[in-house]
């Protein structure tokens, strides 16, 4: 199907390719109304859909529906892409094109989900497109949660009911030859200096603490165990480790606080 070269009527092998100073260049004359500049912009940049709408080819929907959604999708982008953030246009575009080819497979998903999770999810999707046009970068999920006043669990909650799962190494977009990946699109929280400076703070505070609640947070929180198993292996109760666990994590949020 992807091989397809008609697409709602467009011969996809003859669609032109704009070089950047080409849309640059369009996009002044676009500011000042000129929709003879407009048209040409979104022909010349429908090639960056067909690139996008190749990643939902498993799916079955029909490819004409797909490419109409992710023509919407690129027509927003242009609408309200801003020059002076200094970004390549197709870094902009491509999450928005993909946020409305998800919203139309969402719509006709044959999964139920409740009508109050679905609009929660669709005001947190609206907040970050809207932080996307404003900042220009993907925003995390408390800044979509305080945009919205409504708790971060909240808002993953109602996100995960309506996602479909996908690999982070899968492609969404090639640029002259090289491949942009979904993983390319998050940003990496693990590495920021905040989490290890917070990271140097827990480790110090568990020093504070005595050799049984050491014990017990380590197999916890390190091992991975439960508190049963943790009862059984240092012979205590259940209840006991339960007590212990609590006085600890108390002890080390109260050292990280003062």
């Amino acid at each position: 199907m992807l091989k397809k070269v008609e697409i709602c009527g467009v011969n996809t092998s003859q669609l032109p390719v704009l070089t950047n100073g080409e849309m640059m260049e369009l996009f002044g004359e676009i500011h000042k109304g000129d929709q003879n500049a407009r048209m040409k912009f979104i022909q010349g940049n429908l090639r960056l859909v067909l690139s996008v709408i190749k990643r939902f080819n498993n799916r079955g929907e029909n490819l004409d529906d797909l490419f109409q959604v992710g023509c919407v999708g690129l027509i927003k982008a242009i609408d309200n892409f801003d020059l002076s953030h200094n970004v390549k246009f197709s870094t902009y575009a491509v999450p928005m094109i993909i946020g409305e080819i998800r919203r139309y497979l969402r719509d006709n998903n044959s999964v139920r989900v409740s009508r109050s999770l679905r609009d929660l999810a669709y005001k947190a999707l609206k907040a970050r497109d809207e932080l996307v046009r404003k900042n220009t970068k993907e925003p995390t999920l408390m800044e979509i949660s305080k945009e919205l006043g409504i708790p971060s669990e909240e808002v993953v909650f109602a996100l995960e009911a309506i996602q479909d799962p996908v690999s982070l190494f899968e492609p969404i977009y090639h640029d002259n030859g090289d491949a942009m990946y979904i993983m390319d699109q998050i940003q990496d929280d693990k590495n920021k200096d905040e989490k290890w400076i917070e990271n140097i703070a827990v480790k110090e505070a568990i020093k504070k603490l005595n050799e049984r609640e050491k014990m017990i947070i380590k197999m916890r929180y390190f091992d991975g165990k439960t508190q049963m198993e943790v009862a059984d292996e240092i012979g205590i109760s259940q209840a006991q480790v339960s007590r212990v666990e609590k006085n600890a994590l108390y002890s080390v949020r109260k050292t990280m606080t003062n």
